[in-house]
């Protein structure tokens, strides 16, 4: 063998060998443990998608069973409880579980072919990301078919989610739930952001990039400076229906004012 084959290759240069061995990292295992362990940004992005589009169709019939409880009056198709439980997911489903994670989807699916990178900056979080989100999902709608679901309007205003007006475990599956939720789209923009300003190929400046990472970028700053918001309200809101609190109670000194802060403080913005 010559010199040459045992000479290590330059920071980002091309060979077989290179090759080779980013392929053994990165190829996804196959059978049921590479379905589950794959870190692929296009597997991960057409997941998201078929899981996003689900919960579309989840949230359309809900909406199909609120439309015909209004048909006509004094309709008997759903109880007031249910109606409210069926008004609350339907919005809870096309506003959180939908709107964004299909957009999520699309970008986990483009960006890196549109930026010339292998993958995301952090493919393990990203596969995380999606795990988490499928996760919050079935947990909400865990509640919802046991009778439990959000029952206060996407928009949950206490003092009505308080467990003093609602004692239920409906507002404990939204409040976790959401809190999941929020972990996933943290984390998520976060990898967006990195994969923008360190996975450009090579030549590509921040005035060449392409539109749709633009929009994507600007979202996920948007979410990574408001989602934390949101995340905290709803779990300030947990903490006062299990352990007591006073953050939204006014007999503790509370505020339920600071509600609507911590939710349109992300509500705006996200919209």
């Amino acid at each position: 063998m010559t010199p040459a084959a045992f000479r290590t290759p330059e920071i980002g240069e091309d060979t077989p060998e290179l090759r080779a061995r980013l392929h053994a990292i990165w190829a996804t295992e196959p059978g049921w443990k590479g379905w589950f362990t794959t870190v692929d940004h296009k597997e991960i992005g057409i997941r998201y998608i078929i899981t996003a589009f689900v919960l579309l169709a989840l949230g359309g019939i809900e909406a199909l069973v609120i439309r015909l409880q209004l048909a006509g009056p004094d309709l008997n198709l759903l109880t007031p409880e249910q109606y409210n439980e069926f008004f609350s997911t339907h919005g809870m489903t096309m506003i959180f579980l939908y709107a964004s994670p299909v957009l999520s989807g699309f970008s986990n699916y483009l960006w890196p072919l549109l930026l010339g990178s292998r993958d995301m900056a952090f493919p393990r979080l990203n596969a995380f990301s999606y795990w988490v989100y499928l996760a919050a999902a079935l947990f909400l709608y865990a509640g919802f078919l046991t009778g439990n679901g959000a029952n206060d309007g996407w928009f949950n205003y206490v003092p009505y989610a308080e467990r003093q007006y609602n004692p239920g475990l409906n507002q404990d599956f939204y409040a976790l739930g959401m809190v999941l939720l929020g972990i996933s789209t943290t984390v998520g923009a976060a990898n967006f952001i990195v994969t923008a300003f360190k996975m450009r190929a090579p030549g590509m400046s921040i005035n060449r990039m392409p539109i749709l990472i633009w929009g994507t970028l600007t979202a996920s700053v948007a979410n990574l400076v408001v989602v934390p918001a949101v995340s905290l309200a709803f779990f300030l809101l947990w903490l006062d229906r299990q352990f007591g609190t006073s953050f939204f109670q006014t007999s503790g000194g509370g505020q339920p004012l600071l509600w609507q802060h911590l939710f349109w403080i992300f509500g705006h913005p996200w919209v």
